[in-house]
């Protein structure tokens, strides 16, 4: 029975989820692992709510641009270093934290994904140029042609996937690069964690959030947003730039709508990915909610609780 314990805190964007995680940190003597899927590039600080200097020097943070916008970085290659990374710290605390608003990067972090084998760049490539020249239409026949059962599962439960062209070249990629169908992969044992998780949700009344999320766009903008959207635009089919923050911002540089209506879209677009988040962290039974003015030392005091219990049982 292991008697690591890892805090995962989550919630909405800008909920105070960063200020939280270090109070933690500094308590439980700990370090941190950054769980945004947008917070590894370093080209996009402003956008994403880098923790500020201060903040990075509170507390010891990992997975913090790391990374490059022009470097393919899968959830699954997160996992594998994000898993690597908590082994080597639980060896020196058995308390850590992991803190972020991408679900499916928890995720990876709680159970893991199927396993999924390697694709080459050639086929990569290779499908990406089909889809560019031929359309969705092309992806949609392929995977039917390779996976008919997976295509029939997806039309019947899931069909919006069907349209969905990174999806799609993904399920295409695998068939092709394993000579084997997508679905074939699926569902399969998840790993094993050396962990006991707790997971700590943030929330507020929903116009408490919407506001706190339309000053710090406001702030985003004031900090020099528009100079780092503009400085990442000719990269703008990258997938990592796929992000709210940056796409409003680039569809005004190319004239399709003025600064104001950008910034509003902005607004509105982080305020519905908010909501999107909330309702995937409240699908975990076992998060324990709190309001986000709570004092930390009663979020400290369940954790504790929490650890205390394992422990005796």
């Amino acid at each position: 029975m292991t008697n690591n314990y890892l805090i995962i805190i989550v919630g909405p964007t800008a909920i105070g989820k960063t200020a939280l995680s270090i109070k933690l940190a500094q308590h439980f003597g700990c370090e941190i692992i950054s769980c945004d899927s947008r917070q590894f590039f370093k080209e996009m600080k402003i956008g994403t709510a880098v923790p500020n200097d201060e903040e990075l020097e509170a507390a010891t943070h990992h997975f913090i641009q790391n990374k490059s916008i022009f470097e393919n970085y899968t959830v699954g290659d997160f996992e594998k270093e994000a898993i690597a990374k908590l082994d080597e710290l639980f060896q020196e605390n058995n308390v850590q934290i992991v803190v972020g608003g991408s679900g499916l990067y928890v995720n990876a972090i709680l159970q893991g994904f199927d396993d999924f084998p390697d694709v080459s760049i050639e086929i990569r490539e290779n499908v990406r140029n089909q889809y560019e020249e031929k359309g969705l239409e092309f992806l949609q026949e392929k995977l039917q042609e390779l996976d008919s059962n997976y295509y029939a599962t997806l039309l019947n439960e899931n069909p919006q996937t069907l349209q969905n062209p990174q999806r799609m070249m993904r399920f295409v990629e695998v068939c092709m690069a394993s000579n084997l169908p997508y679905s074939s992969f699926l569902n399969q044992k998840k790993n094993l964690r050396n962990f006991i998780p707790i997971v700590i949700g943030l929330e507020a009344v929903r116009e408490i959030m919407y506001n706190r999320i339309n000053q710090r766009v406001g702030i985003m903008m004031n900090e020099g947003l528009l100079e780092e959207a503009k400085s990442v635009y000719p990269s703008k089919e990258l997938n990592a730039l796929q992000t709210v923050g940056y796409r409003e911002l680039f569809d005004y540089f190319d004239k399709k709508t003025t600064l104001e209506v950008a910034i509003e879209q902005i607004k509105m677009n982080t305020r519905r990915f908010a909501k999107r988040q909330l309702t995937w962290f409240k699908r975990n039974e076992n998060t324990i909610w709190f309001d986000f003015q709570t004092e930390t030392s009663k979020i400290i005091n369940t954790i504790s609780e929490k650890i205390k219990n394992a422990n005796k049982s």
